[in-house]
């Protein structure tokens, strides 16, 4: 989403025209679902996706066409049974989708692009707001926790409060407003900087997990090692307190170099509020590691908590493999707790 937005903002800057489009309704068995966006640019050439065969080639004709009215407004697509073999499904499902348009020269739309990229680059939860009003987009706005409601100045914030969930809605009544979340703010902490950890970092930021690595060896804690990372800290596993306060949102990972690492930062993660523990390991030493927690007083009633040994069960043995059998599971994770 940095990169999409951020492309948009490099093209206004430019003199050029942008369209966004985004889905803000889906039912059925659809590719993509509410919150996927692509970008159309005045060149024609399109960044991002809503989902690919036929909807997305009407969808770049669509832009094409809202370039040349500069008139923003939303499109029902119906996926027919040739639109089903194009992108391989088995069921169909319709899709709305909404085309804005951001002209070059409104000064307003400069600042809401300059304000979404500058949100997005700390890492703070934005959400996207649209009013519509007759299929026609009547404005845009951005909603954070510290700044409320921005660029939409005669919407009711009480308006805007029910629909800040964890994935995209709209409400009733015409006109109508939507908002997505753009960012989460939710940190993976991955302990340990090993090669597992190394081949996971760079999946997980795929995925737009924001992930913080932790290492107590300078060595495997080097910007050439995590390019991906949002931060690297230094520190002890003995004293992660000290560098760091995990919060309800947050995803902790632990893959370190010996047991010792392993239980020194699960100990920490099992007396915080995390919503995922996972650490690498077998069932063998799982039960010697739950033990030992029982034994610092963390409760028999909290050990399901933890993910272990940690991924989804496809079998995973090589460190690219692990990184895709544990990313698959936080975004399962993910997905099961923003209902």
């Amino acid at each position: 989403m940095k990169e999409l937005f951020s492309s948009m903002l490099d093209a206004v800057l430019r003199g050029e025209d942008v369209v966004l489009c985004s889905i803000i309704a889906a039912s059925g068995s659809t590719p993509r679902g509410a919150g996927a966006k692509m970008a159309v640019f005045a060149d024609g050439t399109a960044l991002g996706t809503v989902g690919g065969g036929t909807v997305e080639y009407q969808s770049i004709c669509t832009a094409k066409e809202v370039l040349r009215t500069r008139k923003s407004g939303t499109k029902n697509f119906c996926l027919d049974r040739n639109d089903i073999a194009d992108i391989g499904m088995i069921c169909g499902g319709d899709v709305v989708i909404c085309f804005q348009f951001f002209a070059h020269d409104d000064a307003q739309i400069i600042l809401l692009l300059k304000q979404v990229c500058t949100l997005l680059a700390q890492n703070l939860h934005v959400w996207f707001v649209l009013a519509i009003q007759d299929d026609a987009v009547s404005g845009m706005g951005i909603y954070t926790k510290a700044n409320g409601l921005e660029f939409l100045p005669d919407v009711p914030i009480e308006e805007i409060k029910p629909l800040i969930s964890s994935k995209g809605r709209r409400s009733a009544g015409n006109p109508y407003y939507y908002a997505e979340p753009l960012n989460r703010a939710e940190t993976v902490y991955v302990f340990g900087g090993g090669h597992v950890s190394a081949a996971l970092v760079p999946v997980l930021a795929r995925v737009g997990f924001s992930v913080t690595v932790f290492e107590e060896r300078p060595e495997f804690c080097t910007r050439e090692r995590f390019p991906d990372a949002t931060a690297l800290l230094l520190g002890s596993y003995q004293h992660i307190s000290d560098k760091l306060t995990i919060r309800p949102a947050d995803y902790v990972v632990i893959m370190t170099r010996g047991h010792q690492g392993d239980f020194d930062a699960l100990l920490y993660a099992m007396r915080s509020p995390a919503t995922y523990v996972g650490v690498i390991g077998s069932r063998r030493k799982i039960a010697h590691t739950n033990q030992r927690l029982m034994e610092n007083g963390i409760p028999e009633s909290d050990l399901p908590r933890i993910h272990a040994p940690i991924g989804l069960p496809i079998g995973a043995e090589t460190p690219e493999e692990i990184a895709i059998s544990v990313t698959a599971e936080l975004i399962q994770h993910r997905a099961r707790h923003q209902q």
